[in-house]
């Protein structure tokens, strides 16, 4: 078996930038000093979105850019250099269709065709071990919501959930018989119950033998660590396994400034170091269950990782075990995805991919994520920093 016996560091930077230029590092540098500054990403974003409603080209500048940093290409061919560079280095891909913000039915069963896409070009292959599905690219956001908020709904809406659950059920039976797993986006609060039923039934029916069906639970959320208790108790029970995916969360600003404009309680917890702790409770809940859990942990989190590290260890779990994964964006947090794959772990790097124009909402998304996370580009930009002045020094030397 293979294991760890010291802690992994994450400050190989010759590790975690061996497969980036020095252009391409500057290039990432200049990114992330402008992710620094909060308001100048939300100005950017409106300018953006404002010259794509002007219809002026910036496809190409938005490629150079933001767009080369967080996607893999604009098909799945065209990402696949990328899977191959990856996986060159023990590092394999989530393939993601990132096209959001659509909402008729034509776009709904072209995300769902362009996902078993995926599933197939993913079959028998091991350089991409899962995929993933948002549900909203699939779904009206507003039939969720209706759903979810448990009011009355009319034989239309049953008709139009009724045909949403078919759809998701060919992508789940597609993962199935293709036997690659597939996890289901977490969102905001206000659909995710009627996600979380979709993700338990789509469970029960697929995970008899192995763990096709995963779900995403945001743990900056107070209830989802009771919740993935619940998941556990109820799968032991039906004697299924059980997918989960665990990350912080997304939509916290938005979630907040909801709560407060309607009057309820807010779903999010009170401080970033609850999160912490429940992130870490159920990192070992997962572990301790791992004969029935199938375990994907989406963090950028330094601290976190190591505590995963170190569970696992406890629990003399492999390092290769293949019910537990490390997984981050694509183009962001190198030194732990690369360092890890170099200690024998199990490490996915998330592909976003899709045409330009399509993917910009999420890369908008991404940008204003990155700069409300605190000290996120400061740590990108301190180890890219760090390899700058590395590869200078080595220069120098001969």
């Amino acid at each position: 078996m293979n294991f760890i016996t010291k802690k992994v560091s994450f400050n190989n930077t010759a590790i975690a930038f061996s497969n980036k230029s020095d252009h391409q590092l500057k290039q990432s540098k200049w990114l992330f000093k402008i992710f620094e500054k909060s308001r100048l990403v939300n100005f950017f974003s409106k300018i953006i979105l404002l010259l794509i409603k002007l219809k002026f080209p910036i496809d190409g500048l938005i490629k150079k850019t933001i767009y080369k940093q967080f996607c893999a290409g604009e098909t799945i061919d065209e990402s696949n250099e990328i899977v191959k560079k990856l996986n060159e280095l023990k590092i394999s891909s989530i393939l993601d269709y990132s096209v959001e913000g659509k909402e008729t039915t034509e776009d709904f069963e072209n995300t769902k065709n362009e996902v078993i896409k995926i599933i197939q070009f993913a079959k028998n292959n091991s350089a991409i071990p899962y995929t993933s599905l948002k549900i909203t690219g699939v779904a009206s956001s507003s039939i969720l919501e209706k759903f979810n908020s448990g009011e009355a709904v009319t034989e239309r809406d049953q008709e139009e959930m009724n045909v949403l659950e078919e759809r998701i059920n060919v992508i789940a039976h597609n993962a199935f018989i293709n036997k690659v797993p597939i996890y289901f986006d977490a969102e905001e609060s206000w659909i995710q119950e009627t996600i979380d039923r979709l993700a338990e039934k789509m469970m029960r029916k697929y995970n008899k033998e192995n763990a096709i069906i995963l779900t995403t639970l945001q743990m900056y959320r107070w209830d989802r660590l009771g919740y993935l208790k619940k998941l556990i108790d109820i799968a032991r029970k039906e004697k299924n396994l059980i997918g989960i995916k665990l990350v912080r969360g997304a939509y916290l600003e938005k979630e907040n400034i909801r709560a407060a404009k309607l009057g309820y309680p807010s779903p999010i917890q009170k401080t970033k170091h609850n999160t912490d702790i429940d992130f870490d409770k159920a990192i070992t809940i997962c572990l301790e269950n791992i004969d029935i859990v199938k375990l994907c942990a989406g963090t950028h989190n330094e601290d976190s990782t190591q505590f995963l590290i170190n569970e696992m260890k406890r629990l003399n779990i492999p390092n290769n075990h293949p019910h537990v994964y490390f997984s981050q964006l694509y183009g962001m947090s190198d030194n732990i995805s690369y360092n890890l794959a170099a200690a024998g772990y199990n490490v996915t790097k998330y592909l976003p991919y899709g045409p330009v124009k399509s993917v910009i909402p999420y890369l908008i998304r991404r940008a204003e994520e990155n700069s409300s996370i605190s000290n996120q580009m400061g740590r990108e930009l301190f180890h890219i920093t760090n390899e700058l002045k590395r590869r200078r020094g080595q220069k120098l030397l001969h």
